[in-house]
Formats: structure tokens, sequence, C-alpha cells
């Protein structure tokens, strides 16, 4: 169920549960709220509460009120995306980066993998004015990286899964938890972040990726790595070197991604309004694409184009109940979020 601002007028006191802390014990107003307001800010925390099983503290509320706010101040402009109450909304900026395990300042460590710069193809026709891998059978369904900074590791494994898949026509969900236990050796932190080219040199010197049914992702719970658990016998997807496409070229990277297939993508991931995403065109001025604003490792599956604003199409690694059913797109100008800053894809 989606929690949004709309849906408090049929949501009534009943929604109360045995054991939450009282509301008069909880709330005094950190904000200037009128009467209305703070009894919709209650509405929507005891909604909040029941849909996520969150186990309330004084803390959690102050952060909960403080990005509902925020959301409200979102949903009085004119905006090409929506904002909603999510499974996030509780977070204090400091929990929300712990989702968010790209580093850029993470050495590339033992980077022995033959790498290749991309070349723009020598086209006499035009781009496509709309790409979805997904509708070639080219990407897995979403996942969820759960308490874990390894959204570096989705990514990666989303590309490997893409390019597999564009080899030997089997679209095959591979092991994320493979990257999160063994790839530390090649500059990877686990669930404290890493980068996806990292990954790609890993894989290829490990020989390959087990499937995830052979070696699932546990990490999402335990938030650690495990023992390396890696079987070279039942291996897939060999990779065999990588390309990096020029940073900050739309073009190029638009290019790239018609032709070769989904790509592994750093964004900045950073902002309220990026964590509270429901849906629409994402379009915030303040999100800027340098690359130490990255901060998140995602898979570009596609780009198009809606009433006029062009958009990236992006898979996610937080579940389905966030964004549009886990994904988000993210306008396509002026290098938003930094989606061409840092873009890479396995050869295999």
């Amino acid at each position: 169920m989606r929690l949004l601002f709309p849906l408090i007028l049929f949501v009534g006191l009943c929604l109360a549960r045995p054991n939450v802390i009282e509301w008069s014990q909880l709330y005094s107003p950190a904000q200037n709220l009128s009467h209305n307001e703070a009894m919709t800010l209650k509405h929507l925390w005891l909604m909040f509460l029941k849909e996520y099983n969150h186990t309330p503290s004084f803390l959690s509320f102050r952060n909960f009120e403080s990005n509902v706010i925020k959301m409200w101040r979102h949903l009085m402009v004119s905006s090409s995306f929506s904002v909603g109450i999510n499974k996030f909304s509780a977070l204090s900026p400091s929990q929300y980066r712990k989702y968010l395990g790209y580093r850029p300042s993470v050495e590339k460590l033992n980077l022995t993998i033959p790498r290749h710069i991309y070349r723009k193809l020598a086209r006499y026709a035009p781009l496509p004015k709309f790409v979805d891998w997904r509708l070639k059978g080219r990407v897995t369904g979403v996942k969820d990286q759960g308490h874990c900074g390894s959204c570096w590791a989705f990514s990666a494994i989303g590309a490997i899964e893409g390019q597999y898949q564009r080899a030997s026509g089997n679209l095959i969900s591979l092991s994320e938890q493979q990257l999160v236990d063994c790839s530390s050796g090649f500059g990877n932190m686990g669930c404290n972040g890493g980068l996806m080219d990292n990954a790609f040199n890993y894989v290829k010197k490990a020989g390959g990726v087990n499937r995830e049914e052979d070696y699932p992702y546990v990490s999402g719970v335990t938030e650690q790595p495990d023992n390396c658990s890696f079987k070279a016998n039942i291996s897939v997807a060999k990779v065999t070197g990588l390309v990096d496409i020029t940073s900050g070229s739309d073009e190029e990277l638009m290019e790239a991604l018609a032709f070769n297939g989904p790509i592994s993508v750093a964004i900045n991931a950073g902002l309220t309004s990026f964590m509270m995403y429901h849906e629409g065109i994402y379009d915030d001025p303040e999100c800027k694409g340098h690359m130490n604003d990255l901060n998140h490792g995602v898979l570009l599956v596609g780009y198009g184009e809606q009433n006029g604003i062009p958009y990236w199409l992006i898979k996610n690694s937080w579940g389905t109940n966030w964004g549009e059913h886990g994904y988000v797109r993210i306008k396509r100008a002026g290098n938003m979020c930094g989606v061409a800053t840092a873009a890479s894809y396995p050869l295999i």
C-alpha cells in the first residue's frame, strides 16, 4: 500500500495499536503547526507504524515529522514528480546514508581487468527515442539490498545479468552476496560501500558469478558480509573486461545503453526528495552530479520522454515498495544527479 498524503482523508483513529507510545507522551510540536496539521501528522504517523511495523520512539517521530513537513512543502508546488511516505520516512539523514554505498573515494585496487573507453559509433541513423531493456528480457526483477550499503553490488550484478543475457540468451538472477562477501581484496567494503568497477575486476579474477539460488543474499538482514562461499565449479557469467563511458556525456551514455544493454551508473541519491520519491520524473535542482556528489550505485535500463521532459529509467535496489515499483525516472538534462558521471558495463 502506498502512503500518500491524500489517503489521510480516509483514515481514523482506529489504526492505533496496543503498546504504541501514547500520542500525548510522544508529541510536542517541534514545528509551528496548526491544530489540523498536527492531527494530520498524527494520522500519518499511525499509518506509518501500521504499514511498516515500526517500533515508535521519540527520535524516529522527530525524523518523521521533519520529513513529512518537507513532503508537504513539495506537494504545495508544481513538480514533475511526487513524493510520499515510505519505509525511509522515519530516518535521519545519517541513518539514510547507510543505504547509500557508492564510494567514489574508494581506491580501485589491483584493477588489472582490461579497461576500454567507449567509442561512439559511426551511425547514419538517429538513436531510438525510447529504450527499455525490461521489454527485451534483459533485466531481472527488482531486488532489495536491505540494511546493508551494498548498492554497488546490486548495480554491478544487474549489469552482468544484462550482458550475460545478451551473450547467452538466458536471463539468470546472479549473486550479489558473492560480491559482498568475496571482493574486499579488490577495494570493496561489503556493507560499507564499494565500486562497480572493482566488482567487475573481482568477477574476472574469480572466473565468474554464482546464481542467486546457489548463493542467496543475506546481508540485508545480518547487516554484514559473511564468509566467502563462492563455488567456482558452478559459476556463470565470466567477465573479460569493462567499458567506461566518457564522464558527463549524455549522448554517449544513451548510445551505449541503446546498443549494449543495461549499464551500471552512480548517482546522487542523498536528498530527502529522492528518499521519499514516489513517481514521476525526478527533477530537483539541488541534486548535483559531480564525482564527489555520487553516493549510490544503480542500474540504468532505459530512457524516454514524457510530456516533453526527457528522462533516464533506473532500476534501484530498495524493493518494489519504493518509487515506481522499485524504479525511478530522472530528468535527462544537465546531468541531473550525476547519471552520466560514472557509468560502465562489463564485457562477457
